[in-house]
């Protein structure tokens, strides 16, 4: 959202592919006469040539072999005049089918030698030892014959090799998805788009492609900086069905605005700037709307945000719309209990689970689960269902093609799982546990899913673990952040903790896994002790030097009552490691938590900062912690490390020897 007071001037590029450019300058409060520049199509140096193809048949595989002819005759056509063609599909498994698809036709054809890549060309046995190297085992059979593919769940490497041997012209046909359009410039002489129906896995069902998704693509047609050989003219296809092709002929004439789709999202960002301290009440959060881009297309459509052409012309400035948006958000996030909503006075309290949700980027619905479901005696079977239940993974669905390598890897993953195969969740499950054991998958789509998921897994289960520190479930606290550090080392606490470290050759890891030597035994060992235990005695030195680069902390508590009822507790810290800026970064974070007698419930808990350049110095930290009738024999303080495994150390301290202020003082005379 834009700060009107802004007093710097900026600079914010548009795509050209956006209609209502007016609309996002009002948004930003730019002066439309000063300092708004649009370039239209006239500015493009390469003209644009757009063919429609609409196809009548009305089977589906009828009308997709159809549409791979199509593709075939016109991708032929351009490389026949030695262009390069981009084909763009609509989901990511498509494009390995319709690559497979073409290459099959030039088979059958016998035209394979138009679309292999060029023998003579410089860079090309680099470039098979780069594709050899990749374990996408469909990339490298697809490079042998010219094509290449490209999508989002692909690996990051395997994308920018893509990219890179299509922009040196050693494929000469890329299917990929709409992601590349988007994402990166990359350009060739034609495009065709495949087809224009879109799966959308929020509705369930298919939809036809947008207008700005159909200009962005057309977009990479004919670049003039291309190869160093500038292009006559771009050459966009688009193959439709038949009952569609009037639709895009009229959307590529007269442009339909880009809508906000803020609604969707207005009680996420709500609880936002509630945390923040921004909006304070629903007068404020009424004017905090005002200054959004849903509001300046409310204006100019009113009836597409659900207020008539009535209510604008009683109501200019829509105000009684943005109230009743409010108060719906409002209400949606009081139901999830992230805010308090007092609807008389409509002022807005933040909660712990409201900050919660805001400082880790978790929508209210995912909250809404994680507090309803999470309970103390939460067993790691219990909890790996909880976070599989999530709705950021809710678009998931087990594919037909799955299932036996799904079956599989339940079989092979450590921690049970309960759900049958064919359910969302316990894909979810068993692929966040498959990435934690660094188990390989032979389905892309699996490792599709598996990326999607493990790029959220960390900061959901960091989520969890806010949650349940709030609460003071001490067991339960220690088992999700267990889960935080195996997900962020792809590790389980059952294995050596020396695997935290680069640079120990798998086997010798094995060796000591085998070995079932306790971890706390390495301390007391010489160098050349540890290289006889693992017998390879030039380990010896780098694993002595390890075990005491590992986290290590020395704790002493001092305590002294206030009252009977409140305890003052000063703990030193001493770091009994070797700090190392190159493993442990400028900081290493622990949890300090003070846990009662039965290590049920967390009293106190704070987080301390060990910076590199205090590293040898004691710390000392000071709080106060309740104390109850009848006195307790001891707490215990403990000390977790925020990211390396197995680094805790846990102080008993006693109140044997306390003792408390009486219960009732006497009176102090009077003078």
């Amino acid at each position: 959202i834009p700060a009107p007071s802004h007093s710097g001037a900026g600079i914010v590029g548009l795509s050209a592919t956006l209609p209502n450019y007016l609309d996002v300058a009002l948004f930003l409060r730019v002066n439309p006469q000063s300092g708004l520049f649009h370039f239209s199509s006239a500015y493009r140096p390469v003209p644009l040539k757009q063919t429609f193809i609409g196809i009548t048949a009305k089977n589906v595989a009828e009308r997709n072999a159809r549409m791979i002819e199509v593709t075939y005759e016109k991708a032929l056509a351009a490389l026949r005049n030695g262009k390069q063609v981009m084909v763009f599909v609509h989901a990511r498994n498509e494009t390995q089918r319709t690559a497979r698809a073409l290459a099959d036709e030039a088979t059958k054809r016998g035209e394979t030698e138009m679309f292999a890549p060029q023998q003579e060309h410089p860079r090309l046995g680099l470039a098979k030892k780069d594709v050899d190297k990749s374990r996408n085992h469909e990339l490298r059979t697809l490079f042998a014959s010219g094509f290449g593919i490209h999508h989002a769940g692909m690996l990051r490497p395997d994308r920018s090799l893509m990219e890179r041997l299509f922009g040196e012209g050693l494929i000469n046909v890329l299917v990929c998805t709409a992601t590349l359009a988007w994402g990166v410039n990359l350009p060739a002489h034609t495009v065709i788009i495949k087809g224009t129906q879109v799966y959308s896995p929020e509705k369930g069902t298919w939809g036809e492609l947008s207008m700005m998704d159909v200009m962005q693509m057309l977009g990479r047609a004919g670049r003039p900086q291309f190869m160093g050989r500038a292009d006559d003219f771009g050459e966009g296809i688009i193959l439709t069905t038949h009952s569609e092709l009037q639709y895009y002929l009229s959307l590529l004439n007269q442009q339909l605005p880009i809508e906000s789709q803020y609604i969707s999202k207005l009680a996420d960002n709500l609880n936002a700037e509630i945390v923040l301290g921004t909006v304070q009440n629903a007068h404020e959060a009424v004017n905090w709307l005002g200054y959004t881009y849903l509001y300046v297309r409310m204006l100019r459509n009113p009836t597409l945000y659900g207020a008539s052409e009535a209510e604008k012309a009683g109501d200019p400035l829509l105000e009684q719309r943005r109230i009743d948006l409010v108060h719906t958000a409002a209400v949606v996030l009081d139901k999830a209990a992230l805010i308090k909503y007092e609807r008389k006075s409509g002022q807005f309290q933040p909660t712990d689970l409201g900050r919660v949700a805001a400082y880790y980027y978790v929508g209210h619905t995912t909250v809404a689960v994680y507090n309803e479901f999470l309970k103390p005696t939460l067993s790691d079977i219990e909890l790996l269902r909880l976070f599989s239940l999530s709705k950021d993974f809710s678009a998931l669905s087990v594919r037909e093609e799955e299932k036996q390598e799904l079956m599989r890897l339940i079989e092979r993953v450590p921690i049970p799982v309960k759900e049958a195969v064919d359910e969302p969740s316990a894909k979810t499950n068993v692929l966040l546990q498959a990435y934690i054991s660094q188990l390989k998958l032979d389905g892309f789509s699996l490792l599709s899913d598996m990326t999607y998921i493990t790029q959220s897994a960390a900061r959901l289960m960091r989520c969890i673990h806010e949650i349940v520190l709030k609460r003071g479930w001490s067991g339960l606290a220690e088992r999700v952040l267990n889960f935080c550090k195996m997900i962020d080392r792809r590790m389980w606490l059952s294995q050596t903790p020396l695997r935290q470290f680069k640079g120990i050759p798998e086997d010798i890891i094995k060796k000591i896994e085998r070995k079932d030597f306790p971890w706390e035994r390495f301390y007391d060992l010489q160098p050349q002790e540890i290289g006889e235990l693992i017998r390879f005695p030039k380990m010896g030195k780098a694993i002595h030097r390890f075990v005491h680069q590992f986290p290590r902390l020395e704790l002493a508590a001092h305590v002294q009552p206030i009252t009977r009822t409140v305890l003052r507790v000063e703990l030193t810290i001493t770091p009994d490691f070797q700090f190392e800026p190159k493993i442990h970064g400028s900081a290493e974070p622990f949890h300090v938590l003070v846990e009662d007698v039965d290590q049920e419930h967390i009293l106190h808990s704070e987080l301390f900062l060990l910076k590199a350049k205090f590293a040898e110095d004691d710390h000392s930290l000071t709080f106060t912690i309740p104390i109850f009738d009848p006195l307790p024999p001891q707490y215990f303080i403990r000390v977790v490390s925020d990211r390396w495994l197995a680094a805790e150390t846990t102080l008993p301290v006693s109140f044997r020897q306390l003792i408390l202020p009486e219960k009732y003082p006497p009176h102090t005379e009077l003078l």
